[in-house]
């Protein structure tokens, strides 16, 4: 099966797999509840949480790149926003998006969405692709194009401040030094918490780090998908950076998904053929075991 292909089928299951709750449908998985006024994430699933940096995330996050249909299928603007809260109000309190995922649409629909918890959430979105010039399938991480970004993304997400602020991808135009004082600028001005990378090398990673303290850099990995262990695991120990894997669960396919993948309206549940009714065990004892306690799934 071609890998265009797979995604498409899979995208749907991993988009509704979290409105379920992985400890099975109907529990609670909350120690504070959604009325919480105390300003702090509320602790997450387990009563746990993880450490990117200084920033407190829960252990599982909600990636928001699938709703605007980027891997196939077209999904209603009310139901995404439903899907956000019911996976806040079952313990995420760390959600990732991007300006180029629509573009905009996505930061839209999370700003929205999160309005109202604003202050018990955190919130991560990226900068480094051209949306602002027309020209979303190219790099840009130059300093102009940054603040502009920030700015735009601050406007869709209805908040004056960022939590992790992560560079999409390396621009290899832009020196590294460069786009972290920018960033280090953004922090001192409030608009920005935290820095983080996405599928950054290790170099790029401590040429970042040097300038701006980087607190979490975000890269694909699963059961299948290692790479990351060899490559920038060794570097993030030394610096103390937490990592953020995504699609940890194979783009739902260690999830159980069938060959099909329809997000149905009202339940929020996927009509997948064989379909487990939650993660595998092992998969998910990997997740949460492998992080070491300073690792968040998204």
């Amino acid at each position: 099966m071609k890998r265009k292909d797979f995604l498409k089928i899979t995208s749907g299951f991993a988009l509704s797999l979290v409105s379920r709750g992985w400890a099975g449908e109907g529990s609670s998985l909350l120690l504070d509840g959604p009325g919480s006024s105390s300003g702090a994430p509320k602790k997450g699933f387990l009563g746990e949480s993880r450490r990117l940096g200084d920033l407190e995330v829960s252990p599982i996050g909600l990636g928001c790149l699938p709703m605007v249909g980027y891997y196939g299928g077209k999904y209603d603007k009310q139901e995404m926003i439903a899907l956000i809260r019911r996976a806040f109000d079952k313990g995420v309190t760390f959600f990732d998006t991007a300006e180029v995922y629509g573009p905009y649409t996505s930061e839209e629909w999370v700003g929205e969405a999160l309005a109202p918890v604003r202050d018990q959430v955190r919130i991560g979105t990226k900068f480094g692709f051209g949306v602002e010039e027309g020209r979303p399938s190219s790099l840009n991480s130059r300093p102009d194009h940054i603040r502009r970004a920030v700015e735009g993304s601050l406007r869709r997400l209805r908040t004056d401040h960022i939590d992790l602020l992560y560079q999409h991808r390396v621009d290899p135009d832009v020196p590294m030094e460069e786009v972290a004082g920018t960033v280090k600028e953004l922090m001192r001005e409030g608009k920005v918490l935290h820095f983080g990378l996405s599928e950054a090398g290790a170099r790029s990673i401590r040429k970042a780090h040097a300038v701006c303290p980087v607190s979490a850099v975000q890269s694909e990995y699963a059961i299948w998908w290692r790479e990351a262990e060899t490559k920038i695991f060794p570097t993030l120990e030394e610096l103390g950076i937490g990592f953020v894997p995504y699609c940890p669960l194979g783009r739902a396919f260690l999830a159980g998904a069938g060959r099909t993948a329809v997000f149905k309206s009202g339940t929020a549940a996927p009509l997948c053929p064989g379909l487990l009714r939650k993660p595998s065990d092992s998969t998910c004892r990997w997740l949460f075991l492998s992080g070491n306690g300073r690792n968040a799934g998204a």
